[in-house]
């Protein structure tokens, strides 16, 4: 049941600050998007836009991604913190799985794959459907979604960061301009566009345009992935998965300089599947901020928020304390500092000759399956690669045996990790 509170009508607008790249999308139309790179702020302002239109009217939106096996998957902690900031949660009721909202709406979560033609009926009552992540929805899902929603004042909004041209989004909104449709708004924004930039991410953003211009066109610009040749990793897939609590983890550290990140993940491995499923990764962390950064592995906080507001899932809160690491063993002092402050079971990696390529030639032995909230795993999975030179007889590129010595600070965790596994075992039992 909602609250008295809840029953009440309101018709209060919030007072939410808009880019001007989104005003095009504060008009009424069945199909709207927002598209572009990292730190666009699409997620932030559809968060905030459908907040106001549970206000102001009586919505039951449905919040979908293709895959959703867990609430933090979701857009719900998003949406929970917008209410707190616009200090609207009289008006809300935030349940375990869902929100209820003022004007007896309701606002709940799903994963499209999970539907049929059947169950996805008891949406055609709703007339909100946001779409995160859109460019992972299958045209399946796409089909399912769009006749579903049949009320008069429906819209589906769709956020995503562009992937491939021929994605069912991307299909859509195509088809959408060809057919001169004025049913549909869609924006492009980028982190330029965001005035609200943080300088977490501005620090991010420019160690890719100053290393990788090809990863930033993707990630920070908006524009397509390209499939190169030269990667070292086609073994990999993204998926969400659920960590066994018995897990024998295996965890990897590396050392940022200046304005490089420190990184720290952790995997586990079943037979010949490799599961990665959290990561962090900073960009100008100070050494006395390395251990709290580690803290925040599997409980998900970060150092700049933690300045802002205690951790919110402090069961987890340095989870990685009490597990064996192995870290970058150019940098001893720091290991020492770790050990001295929390990080007891960390060792130095082992390195050694030919170490690089072994672990790589190890690892393109399993299939590395990597959990979707592990953006910069994915990114240099995506990115890691041989180095080439040009053919001057040919003049096209040539693809050496020869390791590029970047967009490593991941995949170099992932090999000290299982640095154990790959050493040969020494049969003790033998006796002469």
């Amino acid at each position: 049941m909602l609250s008295a509170v809840n029953n009440a009508p309101t018709n209060t607008a919030l007072d939410i600050e808009t880019a001007e790249v989104f005003e095009p999308l504060l008009q009424r139309r069945r199909y709207k998007g927002a598209r572009g790179g990292r730190g666009g702020a699409k997620s932030k302002f559809f968060g905030g836009l459908l907040i106001d239109d549970c206000v102001r009217e009586p919505i039951r939106a449905v919040c979908v991604r293709e895959i959703q096996k867990s609430l933090e998957q979701s857009v719900k902690r998003l949406l929970e913190d917008i209410i707190a900031e616009y200090n609207v949660g009289h008006l809300f009721n935030i349940k375990k799985s869902w929100i209820e909202t003022p004007n007896d709406g309701v606002i709940i979560f799903q994963g499209m794959r999970d539907q049929s033609a059947d169950s996805i009926k008891s949406l055609e009552g709703y007339n909100r459907a946001w779409v995160e992540e859109a460019q992972s929805l299958s045209l399946r899902s796409l089909d399912l979604l769009r006749p579903t929603l049949r009320r008069e004042d429906s819209e589906i909004w769709f956020s995503w960061n562009p992937r491939f041209p021929n994605d069912p989004v991307e299909v859509l909104f195509n088809e959408l301009k060809t057919q001169h449709s004025d049913d549909y708004v869609l924006v492009e924004t980028n982190y330029n566009d965001n005035p609200w930039f943080p300088d977490v991410l501005r620090r991010e953003m420019e160690f890719d345009r100053a290393r990788d211009i090809e990863k930033y066109n993707h990630i920070w610009l908006g524009e397509y992935e390209k499939n190169s040749e030269k990667r070292v990793f086609k073994n990999w897939t993204v998926a969400e998965f659920d960590s066994p609590d018995d897990a024998a983890w295996l965890l990897g550290a590396d050392w940022g300089f200046s304005v490089d990140p420190s990184t720290m993940m952790r995997c586990r491995v079943d037979e010949r599947k490799l599961y990665i499923d959290h990561e962090v990764y900073m960009i100008g962390c100070e050494i006395d901020d390395l251990p709290a950064l580690f803290d925040g592995l599997v409980c998900g906080c970060r150092v700049d928020e933690q300045v802002k507001r205690p951790c919110r899932n402090p069961q987890m809160h340095g989870w990685a304390r009490e597990w064996a690491s192995r870290a970058d063993s150019a940098r001893p002092e720091t290991i020492s500092y770790l050990q001295k402050h929390g990080y007891r079971r960390m060792v130095a990696a082992t390195k050694g000759p030919n170490s690089v390529k072994e672990g790589v030639i190890f690892l393109q032995g399993y299939d590395i399956i990597v959990h979707p909230r592990c953006t910069h795993t994915i990114d240099e999975l995506k990115s890691y690669s041989y180095k080439t030179k040009l053919d001057a007889t040919t003049g096209k590129e040539a693809i050496l045996p020869i390791l590029e010595d970047k967009k490593n600070h991941i995949i170099d965790p992932i090999r000290y990790s299982v640095e154990e596994l790959r050493q040969p075992k020494v049969d003790t039992s033998l006796t002469w």
